[in-house]
């Protein structure tokens, strides 16, 4: 094994832990923050996903000798960020990502449930993810009105890096966020001394709470999204690169490892789509017999990010709250864009697709449910209308 180690599959596992870690780690903290999570529950479970991230990449990886990539859900983080608290607190929510594991681990052990998510058509689950996503993408324009100095540097620097390098876009913006945080923002006397002595990164543990509410407003959407826009594009970025791994199992383990993470604030892993990619290609080594090390290294360095959690937090703490949302926003544009267009791009659906949408985007819950789980609802009734509608036509 060590034989087939390489320079090249290091460099491109390090570049992956960046650009995993770096592009969409706000995004989980507003998720979690948005549910209920206190900043130390925050930390925790920015650091559990980051560890079991690391752990299942290196297990995996190592078994199967192919590059699986292992991610956050950042959709399901961003779906978290406009679900709202829940009556039960943090606490519901985390029975809630307990609910949802599960549920992915029986999608890959039980071939109806598999059956039942491949069932609800793409537009719709797409469109569900835009209307959640759609918030949150307004964040940057906000922190602009909020203070130009502030959120300009942070939106200019995502657009030029993007220019160059798609994937160093968000870290570029990351890094302006650290300038615009040291030169930029007023911190109080001391605030510093703080951050340190916060640093060192402190598991949390929070006893779940279970309620249907929970698990039909939260554990529901986010495994339909962590299944659609995360699961089955993971194994099939994975086929593409002519490797074949069992997609039921793969799913299965990603539930499994994400139910250690869960009583520690972590919502949930999954199988990656952009890193997958980029450890699975031949950039990672021409050689794919070889590739499985870039994965490896990549969970190293998840473990490594996983311990400065607390760190992380504690400087994102001290700046404005906008500004670390207007990064989440630009980290989240390109899921926007790529839900958007598979949400529109069949005309039979678009009808179904634009309420579901609408509906989600809304952020209206009712009966305590959140506006996710009745888009896809109302999107389903329609589409169910107009087949039964068109069979009736064909029968007459």
């Amino acid at each position: 094994m060590l034989r087939e180690f390489s320079a090249q599959s290091l460099f491109m596992g390090l570049l992956v832990a960046f650009v995993g870690f770096a592009s969409s780690f706000s995004v989980v903290l507003q998720g979690l923050e948005g549910i209920g999570a206190s900043p130390a529950q925050s930390a925790s479970g920015l650091m559990a996903l980051s560890i079991v991230m690391g752990v299942a990449g290196i297990i995996i990886s190592a078994v199967t000798r192919m590059p699986v990539s292992i991610a956050w859900s950042t959709p399901g983080a961003a779906l978290l960020a406009t679900a709202g608290t829940l009556p039960g607190g943090f606490a519901e929510a985390v029975g809630a990502f307990i609910v949802a594991n599960l549920l992915i681990i029986a999608a890959g052990l039980l071939k109806p449930v598999g059956r039942a998510i491949s069932a609800i058509p793409a537009p719709l689950a797409n469109a569900m993810l835009a209307g959640v996503l759609l918030a949150l993408c307004f964040a940057p324009v906000e922190a602009v009105k909020f203070d130009p100095l502030l959120g300009l540097p942070i939106i200019l620097a995502f657009v030029v890096a993007g220019a160059f390098n798609r994937l160093l876009a968000v870290p570029a913006a990351l890094g302006a966020f650290v300038l615009v945080l040291v030169f930029g923002v007023d911190i109080p006397d001391g605030a510093w001394a703080d951050v340190w002595r916060e640093a060192a990164p402190m598991p949390v543990w929070v006893t779940p709470v279970f309620s249907l509410q929970a698990a039909i407003s939260v554990a529901l959407p986010l495994f339909i999204v962590t299944m659609a826009s995360q699961n089955i594009p993971g194994v099939a970025i994975l086929a593409i690169n002519a490797y074949r791994p069992s997609a039921g199992r793969m799913f299965s383990l990603t539930g499994l490892f994400s139910l250690f993470a869960a009583p520690f604030g972590g919502h949930g892993v999954n199988l990656a789509a952009i890193t997958a990619a980029m450890c699975a290609g031949p950039d990672a080594h021409p050689d794919p017999k070889r590739r499985y090390w870039a994965a490896i290294i990549a969970g190293i360095g998840y473990l490594v990010f996983g311990l400065m959690s607390g760190l992380v937090v504690a400087l994102v703490s001290l700046a404005p709250p906008i500004l670390i949302e207007a990064v989440a926003g630009l980290a989240l544009i390109g899921a926007f864009a790529a839900a958007a267009l598979a949400a529109f791009k069949e005309p039979e659906a678009r009808e179904a697709a634009a309420i579901t949408f609408l509906v989600a985007a809304s952020g209206v819950g009712f009966f305590g449910i959140s506006g996710a789980f009745w888009g896809l609802a109302a999107g389903l009734a329609i589409t169910g209308i107009k087949r039964l509608t068109q069979k009736r036509h064909a029968g007459g």
